[in-house]
């Protein structure tokens, strides 16, 4: 047997694994955990805008802390991680074998897949953490965080740039994944031909308005970052608590906070769907 066909056959095997029904299983599980963290980070958020908080922080910690204190919470706190884990591995498997699509196997594709599974990594890794009982790694300190990173990159050559470049960076991805769901670009990811009347609406009010809040903040995260580069205060930097607070700080008050909340509870709905119908 040459070693051109070997080779083939060892693509074809390692394909095989990447699209095994193991993975797609913990693609779906992944897209399910998401939208229990952004369902809970979005009734925070209202809280929030209500002033009903109670101290809680409307971030990913805050969600955690929330989910610990329900009956079995210790168990959905594992079955989150290991969900957010398998997203992390789908991702994986896309940045090295391509994902679905005609351009699935493009070189753009397959970064956006890696930046994505370092991302989930690393949220999984905050989530399994805080599960096995260390609960410094997710509770509700993301603005303290932000200001510690933002401080830390001041001290090296160049870092006021830095921070300036990769909070534009942020602030770009939020107009792109909030272009993207108004343009409604999720559709090409969907099983179109399986959604029709009510459900197309649903999953349509949910993706725009979801992934519109989910840009917005992500955008508000990356202005507050080029802010803290511009006025050289570390301090300036926010989280996603501080950034949703600062909503209320607007012209229309709380009352802007409780509609990006309410998207943010959509995008959780949103995640549901994407678990149900996605192609993988």
């Amino acid at each position: 047997m040459s070693s051109r066909t070997m080779a083939g056959r060892g693509k074809r095997t390692a394909r095989q694994a990447s699209d095994s029904s193991a993975l797609e299983a913990a693609a779906r599980w992944g897209f399910g955990a998401r939208g229990v963290l952004y369902i809970l980070i979005g009734l925070l958020a209202l809280q929030i805008a209500f002033g009903e908080s109670g101290g809680k922080t409307a971030d990913r910690g805050g969600a955690l802390a929330q989910l610990s204190e329900q009956p079995l919470g210790s168990v959905m706190l594992w079955v989150l991680g290991i969900g957010l884990a398998g997203m992390a591995l789908w991702r994986l498997s896309e940045a090295i074998f391509g994902s679905a699509g005609a351009d699935g196997r493009k070189p753009r594709k397959r970064l956006f897949s890696l930046a994505r599974f370092v991302f989930y990594g690393f949220v999984a890794y905050s989530v399994l953490a805080f599960a096995s009982g260390d609960k410094g790694s997710g509770s509700g300190e993301s603005d303290g965080q932000s200001e510690d990173v933002t401080a830390k990159v001041f001290d090296f050559p160049g870092g006021r740039w830095i921070v300036a470049v990769g909070g534009l960076a942020i602030v770009g991805v939020g107009l792109w994944i909030g272009s993207r769901a108004a343009l409604r670009k999720y559709h090409k990811h969907l099983r179109m031909s399986e959604l029709t009347g009510r459900t197309r609406t649903a999953v349509d009010v949910t993706g725009v308005a979801g992934g519109i809040a989910r840009g917005v903040v992500f955008a508000g995260v990356g202005g507050f970052a080029v802010k803290a580069a511009v006025d050289y205060e570390p301090d300036k930097a926010k989280g996603i608590d501080d950034t949703l607070h600062s909503f209320t700080q607007t012209p229309a008050g709380p009352w802007l906070l409780a509609v990006i909340a309410v998207g943010l509870v959509l995008f959780g709905v949103f995640s549901f769907a994407m678990a149900r119908w996605r192609k993988i």
